[in-house]
């Protein structure tokens, strides 16, 4: 959909339709583009501009590719919106989080079936009522993918926020009491782990008709170390690419199918 701003293309991605497939994997870091691009069957590169990284390829003879949106909902949200003006329709994000449920470890991989909407970006699409949920089917692929791969993972609730340190460092927020009241009501929920991009994205599936996922791999966990238990530090993000490419094919091929 071009803008008067942009009449051609896409004004933040530089893209057209024909550059991206309709299987597109998200991630936050426009330097792990190249790193889950290498898990097509070929790829190539497309175009880059601000926080945006996109490379085109192929997997099972379908056109698939991955665009990095860097952090937080709002760019989140360009990236997703102008993709489906280019024609993708499913989304898997693949990124990190921190573990807040005391069972999940870092180098676990978390998938949301859904995300708490303490963000805003996910709230000028949809009343505050309105869930944030991921496509049951993305979801199932992912589920099996991180199985075949032997990847130990958990399935369940996001927690989503825009200000990273407001979690980390909610003391030196004038808003502590009410950060540190919702987070532990969230665990008490069993909430998972915290990120700061499927709200948005669930959101945005619904609203305009396409099928979302997000799996996050966790680096460590906060509630573990405060209560003095072990907490591995993972910063590799290997098992979360790796499940997100193998779960890209599976609905491929089951798309065919059906």
């Amino acid at each position: 959909m071009a803008t008067v701003y942009s009449p051609n293309e896409e004004f933040h991605l530089k893209i057209v339709p024909g550059d991206v497939g309709r299987y597109v994997i998200l991630c936050g870091d426009p330097g792990r583009c190249e790193k889950i691009a290498g898990h097509f069957d070929s790829a190539a590169f497309v175009k880059s501009n601000r926080e945006y990284t996109i490379y085109t390829g192929t997997m099972e003879g379908e056109k698939v590719s991955v665009c990095s949106t860097g952090i937080g909902g709002p760019s989140t949200a360009i990236a997703v919106e102008e993709l489906i003006h280019c024609g993708a329709d499913t989304f898997i994000r693949v990124g990190t989080a921190g573990g807040m449920a005391v069972e999940v470890l870092g180098g676990d991989v978390v998938i949301g079936s859904g995300a708490i909407r303490m963000e805003g970006t996910s709230h000028e699409y949809a009343p505050s009522e309105y869930p944030a949920v991921a496509d049951y089917h993305v979801v199932n692929a992912l589920a099996d993918a991180a199985r075949e791969e032997g990847v130990r993972y958990h399935v369940g609730v996001l927690h989503n926020k825009d200000n990273f340190y407001g979690q980390h460092s909610p003391d030196t927020m004038p808003v502590r009491d009410k950060l540190k009241g919702k987070w532990q009501a969230f665990l008490d929920c069993g909430a998972l782990a915290s990120e700061m991009e499927s709200a948005a994205l669930f959101i945005i599936g619904s609203v305009r008709r396409v099928r979302t996922g997000c799996i996050v791999q966790v680096f460590a966990n906060q509630t573990r170390r405060a209560m003095g238990l072990e907490d591995p530090v993972v910063l590799d993000t290997d098992a979360a690419v790796r499940v997100g490419a193998l779960a890209i094919r599976k609905l491929i091929l089951r798309d065919r199918e059906a």
